[in-house]
């Protein structure tokens, strides 16, 4: 992948950068040769984004080519926004309090090169600021009313970065590039780059660490360069083709961000942020699967009105679930009118909708894995010990998750496999895992997982190492395909 500085003026950027093209904006928006380019990385350096000027049309014109520019024009128009940068930068007030706590004055300017800064106590707050901001160089204004408060952040013009920072802009510049691989070699020999996201602090990821490798050696055997990539990686995501999430998703979380920046990037993406949004919500399933007709346990959207009507609809016991509740946490069962207000009480404080269902205990739950729309895996998963969900947490070690069987497919009922893929369908084409409880010769779906589980020895159990091949292989046709889209 060629790598090149689109400047307006080839002055503007006077530094040799080992495998870096420096070009002026016009000829990078006229000849032809940049036109049919296939592959390439462009760093848009023009003095201005402004609508319509030549910088703006470097980026536009760039991802029209199926180039990868930065900053894009998605990050191009964030920047703009001041309500869109106050709530992006809502996440770092921390680091922001913590960076700007030693200042007197009222007023701070911070200059960003390359995701860094000459003073060596803002290099944390810079960084989550390029992170969150994909441009190479950035100017944040900060002004203090009782806290500090990012008042802008704007793309600082090339030629306008202060002659007493030049030596250190170079500095950066290099260490930069030095880090970001677009290493022809490897190109030439990998015909996709794919992250995989992990979190390897997580005692329960969504895939164990024998999975995780089958994972990769299945890529490599598709022609993939296949790295493990952590929440700390966010910048880097525009070097790759193809995100695969293996961490544990919610939409308040890196997990999401990280969706959103890849799939506005133009990566393949699953998890997708849409299917986040979608599956992690209980109240959004509820509602999605009760209008197209999809079997669930007697539920209600819960509010603060309605209250009252609880124990007459569901009756008792009945299970509640915070919106965005995963491995059974947050999903609590209410035996009594005083546990249920008290914990009514205590989850309204926190969200205005919550869900209510009818409590219809089974030995096992069903999960059905779902990608492209068609049927992956079969399992059962049983009870924890003495518990009335797959997952205790409460239990001892041992007994926090109950056991499992993988099941063919010949040996799962018709209207549970039908179900299931009628609701993951719903939802879209990734991976999903179906939850669902078969009850009296029907099947009622529980939740549908966007993040299902994958792991070495329970949902390979049966397709063993095919299983994790069938995911990459789906992985690439979404490449393929939107490379053909790019590059008719």
């Amino acid at each position: 992948m060629r790598k090149l500085v689109v400047v307006n003026n080839p002055k503007d950027w006077d530094l040799d950068v080992e495998d870096v093209e420096v070009v002026d904006a016009q000829r990078y928006l006229t000849d032809p040769a940049y036109t049919e380019l296939k592959s390439a990385r462009i760093f848009n350096l023009c003095r201005s984004y402004k609508y319509q000027s030549s910088g703006y049309y470097v980026s536009l014109l760039a991802e029209a080519r199926g180039h990868r520019a930065i900053p894009n024009v998605t990050t191009i128009q964030d920047l703009k926004s001041q309500t869109i940068v106050r709530a992006i930068t809502d996440e770092i007030n921390e680091t922001i309090q913590k960076s700007l706590s030693k200042l007197k004055s009222k007023n701070f300017t911070l200059s960003i090169y390359f995701g860094q800064n000459v003073a060596k106590q803002y290099e944390k707050l810079s960084k989550q600021l390029h992170d969150l901001f994909q441009a190479p160089l950035l100017r944040a204004q900060f002004v203090y009313n009782k806290e500090w408060v990012l008042e802008s952040i704007n793309p600082i013009p090339v030629n306008e970065v202060p002659e007493h920072h030049l030596r250190d802009l170079y500095r950066f510049a290099k260490a930069y590039f030095a880090r970001n691989r677009f290493s022809s070699q490897r190109t030439n020999k990998k015909i996709y780059d794919l992250a995989i996201l992990v979190n390897h602090a997580d005692s329960d990821p969504p895939s164990n660490d024998r999975a995780i490798q089958n994972f990769m050696e299945a890529a490599e055997g598709l022609g993939f360069y296949t790295e493990l990539i952590t929440k700390e990686d966010y910048r880097r995501l525009s070097e790759f083709d193809a995100l695969f999430i293996r961490e544990t998703t919610s939409v308040n979380h890196h997990t999401y961000r990280f969706a959103r920046r890849a799939h506005a990037e133009g990566l393949v993406v699953i998890d997708d942020p849409v299917s986040i949004l979608r599956c992690t919500n209980k109240v959004y399933l509820a509602e999605l699967l009760t209008k197209a007709k999809v079997n669930i346990p007697k539920s209600m959207i819960i509010h603060r009105d309605n209250c009252c009507k609880v124990v007459g609809e569901l009756g008792l016991p009945c299970v509640l679930k915070k919106p965005d509740s995963s491995f059974s946490q947050g999903v609590v069962k209410v035996k009594t009118e005083e546990e249920l207000a008290e914990q009514l009480k205590e989850m309204l404080a926190e969200s205005d909708l919550i869900i209510g269902q009818e409590f219809r205990p089974t030995e096992f739950d069903w999960r059905i894995g779902v990608l492209d729309k068609q049927p992956l895996y079969a399992c059962k998963y049983f009870m924890a010990k003495d518990h009335w969900q797959i997952y205790n947490w409460e239990g001892k070690k041992k007994d926090i998750t109950g056991t499992f069987e993988t099941v063919p497919f010949e040996e799962v009922p018709f209207f549970v496999l039908h179900t299931a893929l009628k609701a993951a369908n719903l939802i879209g084409d990734g991976l999903y895992g179906v939850d669902l409880k078969e009850i009296d010769g029907k099947a009622y779906v529980i939740e549908v997982n966007d993040n299902p589980n994958i792991d070495h020895g329970v949902e390979d159990k049966i397709l063993k190492k095919d299983l994790y091949h069938t995911i990459l292989k789906s992985i690439k046709r979404r490449i393929d395909n939107q490379k053909k889209f790019e590059n008719p």
